[in-house]
């Protein structure tokens, strides 16, 4: 049996008291296709043990996003050993970002993949604190009518529910009160503090950071690509993926290419 079939199966806590019937059946299914190790941790310091100690086993993950996101930065940080590479079964209401990204849907089909599936190289978006983004930031304006469109009140509401907002292209955003934000890209300066913006959106694409600022005005918000991003100006709150973090006065994210590794169909 070859490394590849030999998986150290990590069930988050939450997944088990959420949906046990779903942890059962990919349990069933992972077990009836490799050579699997079963981990049930009890808190993330168990978690965090479980991933250090999986030796030459391809670590999988049954849980939420917040599962997912807590096991790449523990990846991102224990480097250089291993590759970043995991595996995910989404259990649980909050599987959003695993999807968009491509893990299928329902325990059985997800776990299939797992045991048959190929490794995707994907990004990463690293702040200076070694603060992870696999998705997307989110800097809405302060107030919860701000104008950016969909996105940004998705990202808005975020805030107080602790909910991810839909992944949606931004319409025009409509007057509405903004931040003043200087915002950097690659060195590039594309508004300042005597600017006020209705929101700041990233994400990572196609080994490129893709930055957008929403003006408060009716037009086209201004769009780059770039590598490395720095937001800074007064106090701010933004949401990276499903985390709220803040207030901060500067932040800088830096794009990692390639970065870890998703198993996919």
């Amino acid at each position: 049996m070859s490394a590849h079939d030999q998986l150290l199966v990590v069930i988050d806590p939450v997944a088990r008291r959420n949906d046990g019937e779903s942890v059962r059946i990919a349990k069933d299914v992972l077990c009836g296709g490799s050579r699997a190790k079963i981990c049930l941790p009890e808190s993330p310091e168990e978690f965090a043990r479980a991933l250090a100690r999986r030796g030459s086993r391809r670590p999988v993950i049954v849980g939420d996003d917040r599962a997912l996101l807590r096991a790449i930065a523990l990846l991102h940080r224990d480097r250089p050993p291993g590759d970043g590479t995991l595996s995910l079964v989404p259990v649980g209401p909050g599987v959003g970002l695993a999807h968009s990204l491509g893990v299928p849907p329902g325990p059985v089909a997800a776990a299939r993949a797992v045991l048959d599936g190929v490794v995707r190289r994907l990004d990463l978006l690293v702040d200076e604190s070694d603060g992870i983004v696999v998705g997307d930031v989110a800097i809405p304006a302060p107030g919860g009518r701000g104008g950016a469109g969909t996105a940004l009140r998705g990202a808005w509401r975020a805030l107080f529910r602790g909910r991810r907002g839909p992944r949606r292209a931004a319409p025009a955003p409509v007057p509405g009160p903004g931040h003043r934000l200087r915002v950097e890209a690659d060195g590039a300066l594309l508004c300042d503090l005597h600017q006020e913006v209705a929101g700041v959106t990233l994400r990572t694409a196609h080994g490129r950071a893709v930055v957008t600022v929403h003006h408060p005005a009716p037009g086209r918000p201004v769009t780059v690509k770039a590598s490395t991003v720095t937001v800074s100006g007064p106090d701010f709150r933004y949401r990276a993926d499903t985390t709220v973090t803040g207030p901060v006065r500067t932040r800088t994210w830096v794009l990692r290419a390639g970065a870890w590794g998703l198993t996919l169909p």
